[in-house]
C-alpha cells in the first residue's frame, strides 16, 4: 500500500511537471503568494519509521541482530511559513503521526517473548529552513533541512513492568535533524507541494529492563528512530 500511494504521487509529480515545462500556455497562478510576509496551510501524509540499533558487542550476525519490521503510517498537521527573502523561508509544522514498528529478538523459542508490537503515536514538531529556486512557470522545486522535537505517547517510560511482563518501554521525548526535498506547485486557487523528507533520532530511546543481563536489552549500546516522511501540503 505504501508503494502504491509513493508511485501514485511521482506520477502525479512527473504530469504536471511535464505539462508545466512544455505547455505553450505559461500563465502564472497565485503570483503574488511568495511574498506574503506569512502563509498558512496543512499537510497529509505517509510515514514509514525505522530504528538504528547500536550494540555493545559488536560481533552481530543475522542470528544475534534485533530484526526491525517496518510499516506505513498516516500523518496529519498544521503549517506555519514565514518569508525570509525570495528564496528562503521558516517553516513550522506540527503534527500528529501514527506508525507500529515489529521488533523481533532472536535466540527466543517462544513467539511471546520473541515479538514485541511498537506502536508508537508521536506528537510531532519540526523547525526547518526551506530554500528554493527561483520560480520556473508554475512551480519551484527546494530543498529543506531542520530540527525537531517529539513526544512519544505511547512510550511506556515510566511503566513499571518491563520485557519480562512484555512491556517494550521508550523515552518520551526525543530530538531529530531531517532533511528532504520537494516541489511547489501553484493551481489556480492555492499552493500544492509534495515533499519527501528523513528524519534521524539523536538521543538513546531506549529504556531499558530492570535486569542487568536482560536477554531483550543488555546487549543495546544505542537505539534510535530514523525514518522517512511523504507530506502532501496545502496552502
Amino acid at each position: 500500500m505504501k508503494y502504491f500511494f509513493i508511485t501514485i504521487s511521482f506520477l502525479l509529480l512527473g504530469q504536471t511537471a511535464n505539462a508545466q515545462l512544455f505547455s505553450k500556455e505559461r500563465l502564472a497562478n497565485i503570483e503574488t503568494f511568495d511574498q506574503r510576509f506569512l502563509t498558512w496551510g496543512y499537510f497529509l501524509g505517509f510515514n514509514s519509521y525505522d530504528f538504528k540499533i547500536d550494540y555493545k558487542n559488536q560481533v552481530t550476525d543475522q542470528l544475534t541482530d534485533v530484526i526491525v519490521e517496518r510499516n506505513a503510517g498516516f500523518n496529519v498537521g498544521l503549517v506555519g511559513d514565514m518569508r525570509i527573502n525570495e528564496y528562503m523561508n521558516l517553516r513550522l509544522e506540527p503534527g500528529l503521526y501514527f506508525t507500529q514498528r515489529n521488533l523481533r529478538f532472536p535466540n527466543f523459542a517462544e513467539e511471546n517473548d520473541a515479538l514485541r508490537e511498537v506502536k508508537s503515536t508521536y506528537i510531532h514538531v519540526p523547525l526547518l529552513m526551506k530554500f528554493s529556486t527561483k520560480r520556473l512557470n508554475n512551480f519551484k522545486p527546494f530543498i529543506v533541512g531542520g530540527v525537531s522535537q517529539s513526544i512519544n505517547l505511547s512510550s511506556n517510560e515510566g511503566n513499571p513492568e518491563d520485557n519480562n511482563e512484555g512491556q517494550f518501554r521508550m523515552t518520551k521525548g526525543t530530538s531529530y535533524f531531517e532533511v528532504g526535498f520537494g516541489i511547489d506547485f501553484y493551481l489556480y486557487f492555492f499552493k500544492f507541494t509534495p515533499s519527501i523528507r528523513g528524519v534521524f533520532a539523536l538521543n538513546d530511546e531506549l529504556v531499558r529492563d530492570d535486569d542487568p543481563i536482560s536477554p531483550w536489552t543488555s546487549n543495546i549500546e544505542k537505539l534510535s528512530t530514523r525514518g522517512v516522511f511523504i507530506n502532501l501540503t496545502f496552502q
